[in-house]
């Protein structure tokens, strides 16, 4: 949740992004390294998935319904996709990171918060 709210994935305190989708290199509150981050194309193609399964619908619902012409549902739907693709983007790219860093999938190690150890000693004993 704090990927997709846009703040550090490891301490929550701190802004993610410096621009729209470019990450802060470090983190200026706990100084995680976010600089060997990959989300690479990632995010476009979930935004992208969502998107379209939640016009399909409405597309659908267009054209049965309200016996709309090709060009007019065209000219409808692309710009509201557009603008929803553009919405969701920086919310799933740090959706994204945050799955990778906790995960510690790509260049991040998966670092282990306290309860987890302390589960992990209990069961142990």
């Amino acid at each position: 949740m704090r990927g997709l709210k846009g703040t550090c994935p490891r301490c929550g305190e701190a802004k993610l992004f410096r621009k729209w989708l470019k990450p802060k290199d470090t983190c200026p509150h706990c100084k995680q390294d976010w600089s060997r981050q990959q989300a690479d194309d990632f995010p476009a193609y979930i935004g992208i998935f969502v998107v379209g399964h939640l016009l399909a619908p409405v597309v659908i619902a267009m054209i049965t319904t309200f016996k709309m012409s090709a060009w007019a549902v065209l000219a409808t739907i692309l710009p509201v996709a557009v603008v929803m693709l553009i919405a969701t983007l920086q919310p799933v790219k740090g959706a994204v990171i945050a799955f990778l860093y906790w995960h510690g999938i790509g260049a991040f190690s998966k670092e282990r918060r306290a309860e987890d150890v302390v589960v992990e000693e209990t069961l142990d004993q």
